[in-house]
């Protein structure tokens, strides 16, 4: 089942931020729930990045830009465990125990961006301690981050056997 685009007469920045983030977190997830299990963990690209290895990036990717970044708040590990360059994801951790973290990552995200205007600058003292984007700014290049590994995602999942990309 494909999780719907936006309806095209939303005309509201802030919903169609939120709805945006949503369509593309989870076409990021219904690709990868579409591959065999040991296909998450595989990488068939020059990269080397696994499907799992850029669900945790896009998990942190985002925690890092609104929780930290524009709220200022401590997260751990806001770049998640990178190792040698690649974004790595202990044997332990399975696909569902990412999901959740996306989704509530993602929850957490439409909060913020329901109680703030988007002309707001992020708070000095977690991310940014000088010149704070704006939260417009933040949702921009989130999105931005989304629809190039959502396309990033097409090419290994279709690599993989699974279905192609739309």
């Amino acid at each position: 089942m494909r999780f719907p685009e936006p309806a095209s007469d939303t005309a509201d920045p802030a919903t169609l931020f939120v709805q945006y983030l949503d369509f593309y977190r989870e076409t990021v997830l219904e690709k990868t729930a579409s591959l065999e299990r040991e296909e998450l963990r595989t990488s068939r690209l020059p990269s080397g990045w696994s499907p799992l290895e850029l669900v945790t990036h896009l998990a942190h990717m985002e925690q890092r830009w609104f929780v930290w970044g524009f709220l200022g708040e401590q997260v751990d590990a806001p770049w998640g465990d990178v190792r040698e360059d690649r974004w790595h994801v202990p044997a332990d951790v399975a696909l569902a125990d990412l999901v959740d973290m996306l989704r509530a990552v993602g929850e957490r995200t439409s909060e913020v961006l329901h109680s703030t205007p988007l002309t707001t600058p992020a708070a000095t003292g977690g991310r940014f301690t000088e010149d704070p984007p704006t939260l417009a700014w933040i949702c921009f290049h989130v999105l931005q981050e989304y629809a190039r590994h959502a396309g990033h995602l097409d090419i290994a999942v279709e690599l993989a056997g699974g279905p192609s990309g739309e």
